[in-house]
């Protein structure tokens, strides 16, 4: 067992803790909800004091000029620049201006009309890999069902036409390489990608605004013509960047990480599959167990207690989503997977002002998702070694091979 925190940093950033953060994660419990590991630096690991940290706007986003001392030439880069003006990383008034705007095209009424949609996508998607499967032969899931089902249901929803949408894969891979904070030698590809994206987005609102239709980008270009410049034309498209990355990237790894679950326990592949495990709490769960995001962008801290921590102005903060969501003061057996289990409420989705503007959709594709590909492939399982992905923020697979015959 490692002793200090520093080294449990250290062993989280390697392949193996990358692969399985969890059990250092129970390490850092041990060591308290709040844990320094350098000067100045602090990891925030239990539930209560992430939610704190994440709702208590006194925890400021830090400005990513700060870049300059460790990284003088940032802004140089295209896919730096454009994370600058993503709600993500914004305070008030930039956030509250923005995300407020958005709000008001990103509707609840908008999300749930998508249902019918998604229910269709994912059986179309079902249908292939049948197809795909049918000679026993194994079947891809994240690229043939993981990545195609959220990919197509944000695009339809922004707006961008099917015959774009397979190329925006490795695009969207590319630029989701910024938020890992180890992805500077990855960072001239995640450039090219932003350059070929945000003019992708100039030149369909340009085509929006001459012809609107029922989609997000023409009631987010309405909002914003109306509102005289509140919502400039770059942090329209760089914010719809951020929607379409975050919006599959996160989802395309929730549905890999609960297959992965279902494929562990057939008994409840079979319970969520005949609804006497209800799908809501399922999904929870997995968000919980295993979560999408580990890790929520970072805070700046002002003079005040957290967690009988004293913490200093200026002092930056880590908060550990994944490890808030395995807290044992919050969870009864955090390591068990309990699609009943009374404890709710997972932090995979942030909370306070930055809470996850997507967060009902992709809780209605994995909803929709998961009852339909059980009950279509009971016996579905393994089929080759799967591949997880190399950070430590987004925790999902890139490849998981299955059988469905």
């Amino acid at each position: 067992m490692t002793t200090s925190a520093l080294e449990i940093l250290e062993a989280l950033a390697s392949p193996e803790g990358k692969a399985n953060p969890y059990p250092l994660y129970g390490e850092l419990h041990e060591l308290g909800e709040v844990v320094g590991f350098a000067p100045g630096n602090v990891m925030v690991v239990g539930y209560d004091a992430i939610s704190t940290v994440l709702r208590d706007q006194g925890f400021r986003h830090p400005d990513l000029t700060g870049l300059t001392e460790i990284y003088p030439e940032w802004g140089r880069h295209p896919a730096l620049r454009q994370a600058a003006d993503w709600i993500l990383n914004l305070n008030p008034p930039e956030h509250t201006r923005i995300r407020t705007l958005i709000s008001r095209a990103f509707t609840a009424r908008r999300v749930a009309a998508l249902r019918p949609a998604i229910e269709r996508m994912t059986d179309e998607l079902l249908d292939a890999m049948a197809d795909r499967g049918s000679d026993g032969g194994p079947v891809e899931f994240m690229h043939d069902f993981a990545y195609l089902l959220p990919v197509t249901v944000i695009c339809e929803l922004i707006g961008i036409p099917e015959s774009d949408r397979e190329y925006f894969r490795p695009i969207a891979r590319a630029i989701a390489t910024v938020f890992e904070f180890d992805s500077f030698d990855e960072i001239d590809a995640a450039d090219e990608a932003t350059a070929e994206l945000e003019a992708y987005y100039a030149g369909l609102a340009a085509k929006r605004r001459a012809e609107p239709r029922d989609d997000l980008l023409s009631a987010l270009l309405e909002v914003a013509d109306e509102q005289d410049g509140r919502l400039s034309e770059l942090e329209l498209t760089r914010n719809l960047i951020l929607l379409l990355v975050a919006g599959f990237e996160t989802t395309t790894n929730l549905l890999g990480n609960g297959l992965q679950v279902l494929m562990d326990d057939p008994a409840l592949a079979s319970g969520v599959a005949d609804g006497t495990v209800p799908v809501e709490p399922f999904v929870e769960e997995v968000l919980r167990y295993d979560s999408p995001v580990q890790l929520a962008t970072g805070r700046i801290a002002y003079e005040t207690e957290l967690a009988g921590v004293q913490l200093r102005a200026g002092d930056e903060l880590m908060p550990i989503l994944g490890a808030g969501n395995r807290d044992p003061r919050k969870f009864t057996g955090p390591d068990k997977f309990d699609p009943m289990r009374a404890e709710a409420g997972p932090l995979s989705f942030g909370g306070g002002a930055h809470f996850c503007v997507g967060a009902a959709l992709a809780r209605l594709e994995a909803a929709v998702a998961f009852p339909r590909l059980v009950a279509r492939f009971p016996a579905i399982r393994p089929a080759g070694e799967p591949v997880r992905r190399t950070g430590l923020v987004l925790r999902g697979f890139d490849v998981l091979p299955v059988a469905v015959g």
